[in-house]
């Protein structure tokens, strides 16, 4: 999409002349004297900036604005005017007009001001749009994903969530494992039962026992009351181990006691209490390297991997980028009650450039500190960690020319690709990995640099 253009202006001359210009420029322009006409056409077609002359007779630039914003809030509104005032620029722009350009004025600067308007309205939409496909793909438990092996765990999970059977979830750190136990337990028969969570790698063994066993009164110094442990608090649940491998031989034989029987003893006990648990385990590491080095037994490992879930890293499902960083933005803007409801494109080509070592929890991390830093409606590179930032400036300093050779792949690669999606810009920049106003920007670029004289 070049995008569509509505012209509006009483003199001929002007009038061709932007027409002219703006269609050279791959603009589709609608282009009209008369403002009634203008105002007729609005609402009638569809338009992504309106580029109007500000006095006129009869209707004049500021009845256009008006009547645009109310019939199509999203085009935005550039004014031309010889009879520039500063109190008619600050009415336009309190009307909001995007921006005001005083005659006479150079070609350049409007062909530079439309292409900065109309990447406005494409960030919008495609904000807007990633809005929607976040409602559409996001879960009760805030699983957001469009990829399809992440679809294909979801649909196992929702399957075997009812069937009270064991479950194994591995993946590295930050992929999201306890969202997809939270998931299984939504999901199955015992959703009205407790959901309790442990991490088992962050406890002392003495201290592990104690919270996931429990003790009798007296059974130590200090124990001056029973208390249930965690297994016992979650019977009729589901118990989620986290880090499971974590957990010291001792304890893996308790826990396989448990599985076996469905029964705890706690610290000091002599009778065993039965407990209608369901256990979910999580894990970061190689299980079945971890059983053959001897620290984590072979026949607990059985219990607990009925049926396994492995998260893929981020690196690895990269289309939901997009998703996830428009989801946890819509989370911090309104924890921070802060306006901020865009992702600019930069921003978007730096993330989807980024290999996440921390996975999901770093991407959510980085939207966080973002929508902290913004002090507009959009995250900006700036507002991104270091890392992030020079990731952007390297992606942006190959594409200004700083390396010939790979410009000149660059383009040569979408040219390719767009014959053979037969020009479609969306499904052309689903394929390049990149946003439809990004690839926009890249062809309005190699344009520019084809009409340059040499």
């Amino acid at each position: 999409m070049i995008g569509r253009l509505l012209i509006v202006d009483d003199e001929e001359i002007a009038l061709h002349n932007l027409q002219h210009v703006m269609e050279r420029a791959g603009y589709e322009v609608s282009a009209t004297q008369n403002g009634a006409q203008a105002i007729s056409l609005l609402g009638a077609q569809t338009f992504d900036v309106v580029l109007t002359d500000l006095r006129m007779e009869g209707v004049d630039g500021m009845d256009v604005l008006k009547k645009s914003r109310a019939l199509q809030p999203e085009a935005e509104v550039i004014f031309i005017t010889g009879f520039a005032t500063a109190e008619s620029a600050v009415q336009a722009l309190k009307h909001g007009a995007f921006y005001y350009i005083a005659k006479p004025f150079r070609l350049d600067e409007v062909r530079k001001v439309v292409a900065e308007a109309l990447a406005k309205v494409l960030l919008r939409r495609e904000n807007d749009a990633l809005r929607r496909e976040v409602e559409h793909y996001r879960d009760g438990e805030g699983i957001v994903t469009q990829d399809a092996d992440m679809q294909r765990l979801l649909g196992m999970a929702q399957q075997i969530a009812p069937t009270d059977c064991s479950v194994l979830i591995t993946g590295e750190s930050g992929t999201g494992k306890e969202l997809f136990a939270k998931f299984v337990h939504k999901q199955s028969l015992r959703r009205d039962g407790p959901y309790t969570a442990v991490n088992c790698g962050a406890f002392s063994e003495q201290l592990l026992t104690n919270e996931l066993f429990g003790h009798e009164k007296g059974a130590f110094t200090g124990a001056i009351a029973l208390k249930k442990g965690l297994i016992e608090v979650a019977s009729g649940g589901t118990l989620f181990l986290d880090e499971v491998t974590e957990m010291p031989p001792s304890m893996q034989v308790k826990l396989l006691r448990v599985l076996q029987e469905k029964e705890v003893l706690r610290v000091g006990g002599t009778r065993a209490v039965k407990c209608d648990v369901r256990i979910l385990a999580a894990t970061n590491r190689d299980v079945t390297e971890a059983v053959k080095n001897g620290s984590f037994r072979e026949d607990l490992y059985f219990r607990l991997n009925v049926v396994n879930l492995n998260i893929p890293p981020l690196s690895q499902r990269k289309g939901d980028i997009p998703l996830l960083a428009q989801h946890f933005l819509l989370k911090f803007s309104a924890r921070m009650n802060k306006p901020v409801t865009r992702i600019s494109p930069e921003v978007l080509d730096a993330l989807m450039g980024y290999a996440y070592p921390g996975n999901v929890r770093e991407l959510e991390n980085m939207i966080e500190r973002g929508t902290a830093m913004a002090q507009g409606d959009t995250i900006e590179l700036t507002h991104l960690p270091e890392q992030l930032q020079q990731a952007g400036n390297f992606s942006l300093r190959k594409i200004d020319g700083a390396f010939p050779t790979l410009e000149v792949q660059e383009r040569e690669y979408i040219r390719r690709v767009l014959e053979e999606v037969k020009g479609n810009q969306t499904a052309a920049a689903q394929i390049l990995g990149i946003n439809r106003a990004s690839l926009w920007r890249k062809l309005k670029a190699q344009q520019a640099e084809e009409e340059a004289p040499d």
